[in-house]
């Protein structure tokens, strides 16, 4: 991207989920347009997948603050998932076994959506036209192909013209 693109951001802190299962989200839309990252969210079976798509709706709103943007090519420039504090800021304790005590944490993360609008496309482009010289190229290797020295059951041709004589002299 380039600098004088403007990226629009939205961000979920304390968001009640660990930043590892977020993340698994987070690496499924990134770099993806926002429409078909919303698809994708809609249907995702993961806990996270519901803040993300909040949060890619919220970054499209924000973008679509600036008249110059067009909301329908926006792509996910940056996307994140950074780990918060625990729940309650401390560990928590259960029973474990032989009288031992198991800590419970309660994790949080902090989600980030970035987007930014794709570069457009270039709207003269001259597509070079097919030059000879590749249609002969093709020509010449199907004829090569056709002269191979072994046939299409993979014996060679020369064995099998050998085949048909002696089976002609009988």
């Amino acid at each position: 991207m380039t600098e004088a693109t403007m990226q629009y951001a939205a961000r979920h802190r304390y968001a009640r989920t660990t930043a590892r299962k977020a993340r698994l989200v987070a690496d499924m839309i990134r770099g993806k347009t926002v429409n078909r990252a919303l698809e994708l969210l809609q249907f995702s079976p993961k806990r996270a997948s519901t803040y993300y798509e909040q949060l890619v709706r919220s970054a499209m709103a924000n973008a679509s603050q600036d008249e110059n943007v067009n909301v329908n090519r926006l792509l996910i420039s940056e996307c994140k998932a950074d780990d918060g504090p625990l729940v309650q800021g401390r560990l928590r304790y259960r029973p474990g076994p032989q009288g031992r005590s198991m800590p419970i944490r309660k994790r949080t993360a902090h989600l980030t959506v970035k987007v930014a609008e794709e570069a457009a496309p270039p709207e003269n482009i001259d597509e070079p036209e097919a030059s000879e010289s590749t249609g002969e190229k093709k020509s010449k290797k199907k004829r090569a192909k056709k002269t191979s020295h072994k046939s299409a059951t993979g014996k060679p041709r020369a064995a099998k013209a050998k085949a048909k004589a002696k089976a002609k002299a009988k």
